[in-house]
């Protein structure tokens, strides 16, 4: 039995418990809540342990790979050029679409707060852009930006030692970034074995949330994962308008060939079982030259998860929603740049892991409480298909669209 499946059977038997207590435990659901709720937020405490020297990690190590394929390839250099800016477009649809989604289709009445059992924030800090603000962001010092979880100024400072690792010798430069990949890998461990105990804490936390809140807990999954799922139709479908018009292709001509992949997509979750399909559609409808399709295609499945940062972003939006929390113009461009830069960092990763390295810095840096997030990992299986089916019409997309700027594709 997968992770994935034992997570969510442990949801459903922790807010099947919690729901159950709630209406007939009597004394019994004090005291069983007593217990659950520090199990539950143990686990959880455990899950942000590595989080952000993982990130930092993983930031380092992917720039400097990053700049090393720019430089030896000049269509790779602009193909990554490319990703990190449609990847930055598709978080300013999420921090667009978002809060107007939810103005006209709002969280379900009761359900603020289900999820991680919080009460609603009355307000945040009214934070203004100026001189101040933006020096505040500058990690004076990094080690206890790190310890404070003062995620912008840790992202802000991996972006700037990253590029300067790519600045030294290569001997100097191989030593440092296999430092970092070994650091990584062993935060990695630690994740793996707290996410192990996962069933446990999802369940700790299900019955929390489903003594306190019953039902609406339920109502607020089902309707988070219709959210995070019209997130990332809306990023598919702007996919098509703009490959027809920088590809010069027509619009059904492209829908027709990346179909067949998107098919795979939809019923694998996996964008390396639908390269094939890919290939074929490069090498036939899209008229793809080969020399463009080797490079760019599996630099996009590597590198390029164009629905990440959208639905990333989207995560956070809905828990700010869920737990009161207001979010300005502010919060929401903070939003986006970590969104974008950190679902750079996390590509390669296992799908419970990416949920919570992009994720959790987003949240952590708009100010937005994590303690729901365990609960929203155990429904991420539907939203994760149209993730996946987006991700491999951009990965398409993009290929047509570097091909045709290279002189090639008709």
């Amino acid at each position: 039995m997968s992770l994935t499946v034992r997570i969510l059977l442990a949801l459903v038997a922790g807010l099947g418990c919690g729901i159950a207590l709630a209406e007939w435990g009597g004394a019994w659901e004090a005291q069983a809540v007593a217990v659950a709720q520090p199990v539950g937020k143990a686990w959880l405490g455990g899950l942000q342990m590595p989080l952000v020297p993982l990130i930092f990690a993983l930031l380092v190590t992917g720039i400097a790979q990053a700049a090393a394929t720019a430089r030896s390839n000049g269509m790779a250099g602009r193909a990554i050029g490319l990703f990190a800016l449609l990847l930055t477009a598709a978080a300013g649809v999420a921090a667009l679409a978002g809060p107007v989604m939810l103005r006209l289709w709002p969280v379900p009445p009761g359900a603020v707060g289900a999820l991680a059992g919080a009460a609603p924030v009355a307000e945040v800090p009214d934070v203004r852009p100026s001189a101040e603000w933006l020096l505040g962001f500058i990690p004076v010092n990094p080690i206890r930006a790190a310890s404070e979880g003062q995620v912008v100024a840790v992202v802000l400072f991996a972006l700037v030692f990253g590029f300067a690792v790519t600045r030294i010798g290569a001997e100097r430069r191989a030593m440092l970034t296999g430092f970092f990949e070994a650091l990584a890998d062993a935060l990695l461990v630690v994740v793996r074995w707290v996410l192990w105990l996962a069933p446990l804490g999802v369940f700790a936390l299900a019955l929390v949330a489903g003594a306190r809140s019953g039902l609406a807990t339920a109502g607020a999954l089902l309707h988070y994962i219709g959210f995070i799922v019209a997130l990332c139709l809306i990023v598919t479908l702007l996919l098509y308008p703009m490959v027809a018009g920088a590809g010069r292709i027509g619009l059904l001509r492209f829908a027709r060939a990346a179909l067949p992949a998107q098919a795979i997509a939809f019923s694998t979750q996996s964008s390396i079982a639908s390269l094939p399909a890919m290939i074929e559609a490069s090498d036939g409808p899209l008229q793809v030259r080969e020399t463009s399709r080797s490079i760019v295609l599996p630099l996009a499945i590597s590198l390029f998860r164009i629905t990440s940062p959208t639905a990333n972003l989207g995560v956070a939006i809905y828990v700010a929603a869920m737990n009161g929390v207001p979010l300005g113009a502010v919060q929401l461009v903070l939003g986006v740049g970590v969104a974008a830069i950190v679902s750079l960092a996390a590509v390669g990763l296992p799908s419970q892991i990416t949920f919570f390295t992009t994720t959790g810095p987003i949240c952590l840096a708009m100010g937005v409480p994590v303690e729901a997030l365990p609960l929203l990992l155990a429904v991420e299986t539907v939203p994760d298909i149209f993730r996946t089916v987006g991700n491999v019409t951009a990965d398409m997309g993009v290929t047509r669209i570097l091909d045709v700027r290279e002189g090639g594709a008709r």
